[in-house]
């Protein structure tokens, strides 16, 4: 059995915003895996479990470097808020994002190759990366990016520097920067239901059936009528209809939709505007930030005082 320390309790709640106990019951039941333990929270209590998973812990900024229909998006990681602030990291960032949409690289590995100067060093950028290093004190790393050069028109939003979004698009520019802010704020897993990402739906039937399976206990502890297998089915089925509306972007309500219901679909179709695809980027997303138990850390030094 894993030891279930202070610390993920805390994480696991930054996460879901569930009660302190309900997280150490899960984390418990887990046997420490984070994952699983969102997982049977999720199960437990709702959609109340999820609505904090956006929280990152991890540091560093998204830039974006768009010119006509040439674009891209990039994210720079660092240790600590305080440097993802700092002026040489920030430029860092400008500049890589511009290398990306300019030079076509394949990969990170390409675009660290590339020539580019800055602060002194050089010649190339990561020889940059490796002088910034040394010079700021905290490890600087280009975790990805994606460019856009089909052709099409791209609108971008950067909610400051930890959200960045571009969006592919044919007719009102307009329109497609509302979207764009609209997938900051929103955060959606897909353009529509069906390129929503299979481990997803299979993620969320998994919650669901084992909601329903609970339910269904609950209400034969109750007294109440045992459901068919078929009700039972089609209430997963309901639920996962359900969850992919909602990380769906062309299925969403749009966030400026002046009677709280026009989608994000219907929103285009009245500006005459189609969305082809987008990306976004959050700062730290699926990155686990190393958390220390500070708790666990003070009784090892006093317990190590009162042994000398």
């Amino acid at each position: 059995m894993a030891a279930i320390t202070a610390s993920m309790v805390a994480e696991l709640r930054a996460k879901t915003d569930a009660p302190m106990m309900e997280c150490k019951k899960a984390l418990t039941e887990a046997d420490g895996q984070m994952e699983r333990a969102e997982e049977i929270l999720r199960v437990k209590l709702g959609n109340k479990a999820g609505k904090a998973a956006a929280r990152i812990t991890a540091e560093g900024v998204v830039a974006a470097s768009v010119a006509g229909r040439t674009g891209a998006l990039i994210e720079i990681n660092c240790e600590t808020d305080f440097v993802s602030k700092n002026d040489s990291f920030l430029a860092f960032a400008k500049a890589a994002a511009e290398l990306v949409a300019q030079k076509n690289p394949a990969d990170v590995a390409a675009l660290s190759a590339l020539p580019y100067q800055q602060d002194g060093f050089g010649p190339t950028l990561e020889d940059v990366r490796k002088g910034l290093i040394g010079k700021i004190g905290e490890n600087l790393s280009i975790r990805r990016f994606k460019r856009y050069d089909g052709g099409q028109a791209l609108a971008h939003y950067l909610h400051g520097t930890r959200i960045g979004v571009i969006v592919e698009f044919e007719g009102d520019a307009t329109a497609a920067k509302d979207v764009a802010m609209h997938v900051a704020a929103m955060k959606p897993a897909a353009l529509s239901s069906a390129e929503v990402p299979a481990e997803l739906v299979e993620k969320e039937r998994k919650i669901a059936a084992e909601k329903a399976a609970e339910d269904a206990a609950a209400a034969v502890a109750a007294g109440k009528p045992t459901q068919s297998a078929e009700i039972v089915a089609k209430r997963v089925d309901g639920s996962v209809q359900k969850f992919l509306k909602e990380v769906s972007l062309l299925d969403q309500v749009f966030v400026k939709a002046a009677d709280g219901k026009q989608t994000v679909g219907q929103h285009l179709k009245a500006a005459n505007t189609t969305v082809k695809g987008f990306t976004l980027y959050v700062v730290g997303e699926g990155i686990e930030k190393k958390t220390d138990d500070f708790a666990a850390e003070v009784a090892a030094q006093v317990a190590a005082a009162k042994g000398q």
